[in-house]
């Protein structure tokens, strides 16, 4: 696929994150993606990603992502991304806050026939956790 095609798809894939649709995910996350990254209890494959999505959803429902930085060849593309939203449910085991939160992140997809089949990322979950008043340790 092209450099263009890949950027599409990633694009794509921020519109279904900020509208909830993790149903969809399977648009631009190949079956079986392999996630170098993935959260704590993550499981495998796009459904592990879209599980990850719904937890952070329940947390945050009016999260959103917003591409800051996005650099892209024919195989890869890569963000840099703030993700903002309000506390409103559990997010591991703190109770909803009501805190707005704001945290950097970053993804580098790999992408094969217009789909990402592999990923590496974070988001600053101890700088949300800080936001949202939880003792952590540094």
């Amino acid at each position: 696929m092209s450099r263009e095609q890949n950027i599409k798809a990633q694009e794509h894939l921020g519109d279904l994150i900020n509208a909830g649709k993790v149903d969809q995910f399977g648009d631009v996350f190949a079956a079986d993606v392999r996630d170098h990254d993935p959260a704590p209890d993550q499981g495998p494959g796009v459904k592990g990603i879209q599980d990850f999505f719904t937890t952070l959803g329940s947390a945050f429902p009016d999260a959103q992502i917003e591409a800051e930085t996005l650099v892209a060849d024919d195989e890869y593309v890569a963000i840099a991304y703030t993700l903002t939203g309000t506390h409103q449910g559990d997010f591991h085991g703190l109770a909803p806050t009501g805190r707005r939160i704001e945290a950097r992140g970053v993804q580098i997809g790999r992408f094969s026939d217009g789909k990402i089949v592999e990923r590496w990322g974070s988001t600053d979950e101890h700088g949300i956790l800080t936001q949202l008043g939880a003792s952590v340790g540094s």
